[in-house]
């Protein structure tokens, strides 16, 4: 079995919760809120600009320069290409640069990529492959799931959102990811891919949380997972 394959049966069970979150659902019927849509862009480009970070951690850590390269090729794919979609729907909801400044961080946004970005530091290329991977992995499990919703297109907003992570671009840098973690993470002892299923499992939970904190909009940080 890849790595690749016993992280995804690990974390699907959690993934395939978030199709009932209200948030999600509210996506695929196109009944979401809109201001609750605003304030997850807002949180999600404030998540991408510390999800770069991590990719800039690979660098440091990389220690030849074809793993330099894909991972400076990651940060500027974060910043440019997805960060561009963004924009996109930032300037369509109304966003400003000041109100993305002026709008803090959210506690759990906060949590998320603090904990990213520390397993990246105290660890090595699998740490940081697998702790990008819920995000990545899990959109795409998402995307899947929303287009098979009976008339999403009929809400064409929305349904902007689930075409870009069903596209073959965003499939293709998923698969992408996935063959990094199957890079990094080939031969390692049962010992460490433990440790990376605890990682992968929380950056999991975190997710969830993240939709929690998008649909209360800041206000409720319960836990939903013990």
């Amino acid at each position: 079995m890849k790595p690749s394959e016993r992280f995804y049966e690990l974390a699907m069970p959690v993934w395939e919760t978030y199709f009932t979150h209200p948030f999600v659902a509210g996506i695929g019927d196109g009944t979401l809120d809109p201001d609750k849509f605003r304030y997850y862009m807002i949180q999600d480009h404030k998540y991408l600009m510390q999800y770069a970070k991590v990719f800039a951690i690979g660098v440091l850590k990389s220690v030849d320069e074809a793993d330099m390269r894909t991972f400076s090729g990651l940060i500027s794919a974060t910043l440019d290409t997805e960060n561009a979609v963004h924009q996109a729907y930032l300037a369509e909801l109304g966003v400003t640069r000041t109100m993305i400044d002026e709008t803090p961080m959210a506690l759990n946004n906060t949590s998320y990529t603090d904990y990213m970005i520390a397993q990246a530091t105290k660890g090595g290329l699998p740490e940081i492959a697998v702790a990008v991977l819920a995000c990545s992995w899990s959109y795409k499990v998402i995307g899947d799931y929303l287009e098979t919703v009976p008339g999403y297109h009929d809400h064409p907003f929305y349904a902007r959102w689930i075409d870009m992570y069903t596209s073959e671009g965003y499939r293709a840098a998923n698969d992408d990811m996935i063959a990094l973690v199957d890079r990094f993470c080939a031969g390692l002892p049962e010992e460490h891919l433990l440790r990376l299923d605890k990682v992968l499992l929380d950056c999991s939970y975190y997710e969830y949380q993240f939709w929690d904190m998008a649909y209360s909009m800041g206000t409720s940080y319960t836990p939903t997972f013990s």
